[in-house]
């Protein structure tokens, strides 16, 4: 069974839903595509910003890149959107990824 074409046939279905475009980027990230990963999860940040998970993915994501900067950035928005969301186990998790990320 191909996830992926699974995945984007639950997007073409769905295109409103945010889970199956994570799915589709953590499927990518699990098959070590990660810039096919990160193209997914810049799309579903850009589409859905306010869907939590996203954030520590995406940045993780990032990091795997090289990209540092960039990921600490997401991780920031993921620290405002958590917050605003009143999620705070996901703003935990997010300020552990960035403080690791940018050590003092």
């Amino acid at each position: 069974m191909d996830r992926i074409a699974t995945f984007k046939s639950f997007i073409s279905r769905t295109p409103t839903d945010p889970f199956p475009r994570y799915g589709l980027a953590m499927e990518h990230k699990s098959q070590g595509q990660l810039a096919e990963a990160w193209s997914a999860f810049s799309e579903l940040l850009e589409q859905f910003p306010d869907y939590v998970p996203t954030y520590l993915m995406a940045g993780g994501t990032l990091v795997g890149l090289g990209r540092r900067d960039e990921a600490a950035d997401v991780y920031r928005r993921g620290i405002e959107v958590s917050s605003r969301r009143g999620d705070s186990h996901a703003r935990g998790e997010l300020e552990t990824a960035l403080a690791e990320l940018t050590p003092d």
